[in-house]
């Protein structure tokens, strides 16, 4: 049985910024009403004329992780050298092929298996998971996992209790095969939502959706607000908890928490819980909003970018990284980084 450890970070994001301001025009609502309920500031939205979708953001995003690899690595990992590619999306810009295979041919990973996997905003943890038993079971030694989605593609923009909510973006970490493995343990687990409090349905309509589609609402997202949120407040103290358990570690003893940004109130409860100050949960909802299965790379990546959590080889830091979504789905991985 091998080992895996993380070697490289990146992160894809559109140039638009749509503010809580922009949304007061579209509908009835304010800044302090959002910021207040959500902790959302501002959002990013693709710009199809700047030929911005999932693919090209993710492949930006897997790009900066692979390049990244030299200052996390004892040698730098080339897109040559990638065995694996799994996408963690539900909004791609095809239902087939899936947004994999389309990253894999834009980045030139001409040595790589690419395949899509779908758990909505806890699909990051779920594709964690898989590319670290593929590596540890020895059947690939290099991995990449992206994360993206569009949300923007879905949003209903006169629906104040979704169209607050989401951004669009791309995140992605890079994997590889090590005898000290980095990772401690993995907690995932599923509930069928008979209910579909969180959906986007399926009506084989074009992409984008016409205007006729757009009127009717045919496939908007959808949120029960007060189960989902019910929901994430139990799932994420539940996965952390087991994470940890399985790990031998106390929560206390994580250096930096790395959360799902889908409310900042569902962050502060969990700081709460824990009895863990908020300072060691690595939010940044202000700025890009619930970027789905995006959100966790997204929120590492550009913490190492400002500094906040600093690289040390000869001092690994303890990360607990926490999802939830659509599913329902929740996991968690301790890690060492």
């Amino acid at each position: 049985m091998k080992g895996a450890k993380i070697v490289g970070w990146g992160s894809g994001l559109p140039k638009k910024v749509v503010t809580n301001f922009d949304l007061e025009k579209l509908f009835e609502t304010s800044d302090d009403w959002i910021f207040q309920r959500t902790g959302i500031k501002e959002r990013r939205v693709v710009d199809p004329d700047l030929g911005e979708n999932a693919v090209s953001l993710g492949a930006e995003a897997a790009l900066k992780a692979i390049e990244s690899s030299s200052k996390y690595n004892d040698k730098q990992i080339n897109v040559e050298d990638i065995d694996l590619i799994i996408c963690a999306t539900a909004t791609g810009d095809y239902l087939f092929p899936s947004t994999a295979c389309l990253i894999q041919a834009k980045i030139g990973a001409v040595n790589a298996t690419a395949f899509d996997l779908s758990a909505a905003c806890s699909g990051f943890i779920f594709a964690l998971n898989s590319a670290y038993n593929y590596i540890k079971v020895g059947q690939y030694k290099n991995v990449l996992v992206v994360g993206v989605d569009i949300m923007s593609r879905f949003t209903d923009w006169s629906d104040r209790r979704t169209a607050i909510l989401f951004g669009d973006g791309a995140g992605a970490c890079l994997l590889t095969q090590c005898d000290d493995d980095a990772f401690k343990s993995f907690f995932i687990k599923s509930k069928g939502d008979v209910e579909c409090s969180l959906n986007v349905p399926n009506t084989g309509g074009k992409y984008p959706l016409s205007q006729e589609q757009i009127t009717e609402k045919q496939a908007m997202v959808y949120m029960d607000g007060q189960a989902v949120y019910q929901f994430a407040v139990k799932a994420v103290p539940e996965a952390l908890e087991n994470a940890c358990a399985q790990a031998g570690v106390e929560p206390q003893d994580i250096d930096w928490f790395i959360p799902h940004q889908a409310n900042m109130r569902i962050i502060q409860s969990a700081a709460k819980r824990f009895k863990i100050p908020l300072e060691k949960f690595i939010c940044n909802i202000d700025h890009f909003g619930n970027t789905s299965a995006a959100s966790i790379p997204i929120a590492m990546d550009e913490a190492l970018a400002l500094g906040t959590i600093k690289f040390n080889p000869s001092k690994r830091q303890k990360l607990a990284l926490v999802g939830f979504g659509a599913g329902l789905t929740w996991g968690a991985s301790v890690l060492e980084f």
